[in-house]
């Protein structure tokens, strides 16, 4: 893991903001593409959004790229293209939260700073017997005076990753292995036999399914995208127009008003050609895709959607979420085999 072996602050910064949400095997590829495609602040900086968002796709949760981005060019104005090694400054740059800005701190400065993930929650929860709910206030602040308390001075770095480390390899949420763990004889939880209650959870709350229709729109063997708002979900990234629908029953009639209203667009008939679904954080996303062909007539583009028209060919050279990223998936398959 080339941020552990050589712990530089830009790298260790870059690979923090990246696991966030994400697991690991799947963000170290992401890691050295961008180390590669932007081996400095200043190149980050300098670079176009578009550029930063197409090189993230597919690890979701585009704001923290951009996070990435915006960040880089107030190190450069503010604190002369080095990234600031203390938790004040950290935090204060956008993305940046209280685990990240300790991490950062920690293993990039060597700085006497704890960084509580997870896993180490985990862990704490366990060892101190701690029976305050996951996420409440009282919780996450014994958790980290505990971790703050308990932090060798000088070893900042190694006590924040060993705790980690043994919350996702031997302390795991499942099955914690226990007779493998150095910390057993000191564990409350263990020795109360309450470890496979611990951390204790607050009630998952229900998650709920969104509907939303897409249209696929061709002009001369070409299809419109629109770039998305910055503010929202998937913000800066391109896709197809799409509305949000009640139901899936209504998604059709959701789409000829939607598309009357952001296009001026009326049509008397739009064909469904594909379904498709994904799970976002909070809820699980249906959308139905309908074909349209605008038979050759101009229509403006209300509310200054910056738009394109593209080849299928060539909508790789866009930045999309997974749903539009599937639809452009699906166009260039059927034109390869018609």
């Amino acid at each position: 893991m080339t941020w552990r072996e050589d712990p530089r602050p830009y790298a260790v910064w870059v690979a923090e903001i990246m696991a966030q949400q994400t697991r690991l095997e799947s963000m170290l590829p992401y890691h050295r593409r961008w180390m590669k495609r932007f081996p400095t602040i200043e190149e980050l900086a300098n670079s176009k959004e578009q550029d930063v968002l197409s090189l993230w796709e597919g690890l979701g949760y585009y704001s923290r790229a951009r996070n990435l981005r915006r960040s880089a060019q107030l190190i450069m104005k503010q604190h002369n293209g080095r990234l600031p090694d203390d938790v004040g400054s950290l935090l204060a740059l956008p993305g940046i939260g209280r685990y990240t800005a300790g991490a950062i701190a920690s293993m990039a400065f060597a700085k006497d700073e704890p960084a509580v993930d997870g896993n180490a929650v985990r862990v704490l929860s366990r060892v101190f017997n701690v029976k305050d709910p996951v996420g409440s206030n009282r919780a996450t602040k014994r958790f980290w005076a505990l971790a703050a308390k308990h932090l060798p001075k000088g070893r900042a770095a190694d006590y924040n990753q060993a705790l980690m480390d043994l919350g996702a390899s031997i302390c795991r949420p499942r099955q914690p292995d226990c007779s493998a763990c150095p910390l057993r004889r000191n564990c409350h939880s263990f020795a109360l036999g309450v470890q496979g209650m611990r951390p204790v959870r607050q009630p998952a709350k229900s998650v709920p399914t969104k509907h939303f229709a897409a249209a696929v729109i061709q002009r001369r063997g070409r299809v419109l995208v629109l770039k998305r708002p910055v503010k929202g979900l998937l913000g800066g990234m391109w896709g197809f127009p799409n509305v949000v629908a009640s139901n899936p029953r209504g998604a059709k009639r959701a789409l000829r008003r939607g598309l009357r209203k952001m296009l001026d667009l009326d049509l008397p008939s739009v064909k469904k050609v594909g379904q498709f679904e994904h799970t976002y954080s909070h809820f699980n996303a249906n959308l139905q895709v309908y074909g349209v062909d605008s038979n050759g007539r101009h229509f403006k583009i209300m509310f200054g959607h910056m738009h394109a028209w593209k080849p299928v060919s060539r909508l790789d050279e866009l930045p999309m979420g997974k749903l539009d990223r599937q639809i452009a998936r699906s166009l260039r398959d059927n034109a390869k085999n018609a």
